[in-house]
């Protein structure tokens, strides 16, 4: 990828503190992107921020809160002359057995993964429009394709993402590209936070046997944003060797 083609594209990437989001920005400064780093832990991704130099800006969001949205899309705005780039990022995976005890996990699950993106887009949207052509990145799961016990509010999440995501590519051509990016297990803070204990131990075990690294999905991400606009790139589902659908 040129430098000198993404010098001064400005990318917005949501669950940025960690995983595949603190990869992807990164990867997009070194490539020269400016981003803004979003996220709810202001320590982390002001760390970040400090590490990748003046082409990095960090800014406590919360994808569920759509005024810290709205300020945050100001800032970008303010400061660095809009997004050009979208990747909705931010997501939590709460697996478990569907039950009435598990009502705060879903609801987290469907506002994070599925509400949060699109609060997201909807305020980031004329910012992309803006730019002479915009690029908005969700990033799913083969979870959106396949279903396994204990995990249907998660798959739910994924499954409307892939549909909406469909619907959107269609409404916003040619003017803003919508790619998906739907990467099988991969090694980022997602299991720590399953409560669970039957289901995180299975789920680590999977993790541990075949996982890919969240640089990965960076490169993919980094590869999709740089092809020519004539280019269309709907889906990309990336799967770890022997992982099944």
């Amino acid at each position: 990828m040129s430098t000198d083609q993404n010098t001064g594209r400005v990318a917005v990437i949501t669950g940025a503190s960690s995983g595949i989001g603190e990869a992807t920005a990164r990867l997009l400064v070194a490539d020269g992107y400016r981003v803004a780093l979003l996220a709810r832990r202001a320590d982390r991704i002001q760390a970040l921020a400090d590490e990748l130099g003046d082409g990095a800006i960090a800014i406590e969001a919360d994808v569920t809160d759509r005024d810290s949205i709205v300020a945050a899309a100001e800032r970008v705005q303010q400061e660095l002359g809009g997004a050009d780039v979208l990747v909705n990022n931010a997501g939590v995976m709460l697996l478990a057995p569907f039950s009435s005890d598990q009502q705060t996990e879903i609801r987290q699950m469907i506002e994070v993964n599925l509400l949060g993106a699109m609060t997201t887009t909807e305020v980031f949207l004329d910012e992309l429009r803006e730019g002479g052509g915009g690029d908005l990145v969700n990033l799913s799961s083969v979870a959106g394709r396949t279903a396994r016990p204990g995990s249907a509010v998660y798959n739910a999440t994924k499954w409307g993402l892939n549909g909406w995501s469909e619907a959107l590519r269609q409404e916003l051509q040619p003017d803003v590209r919508v790619m998906v990016i739907e990467p099988g297990a991969v090694a980022t803070e997602l299991t720590d936070h399953i409560t669970h204990p039957d289901t995180k131990q299975a789920v680590e075990q999977m993790y541990d046997a075949m996982s890919i690294t969240a640089q990965d999905i960076a490169e993919v991400i980094a590869f999709a944003i740089s092809r020519p606009r004539r280019m269309t790139l709907n889906e990309i589902l990336i799967r770890p060797t022997g992982q099944t659908l």
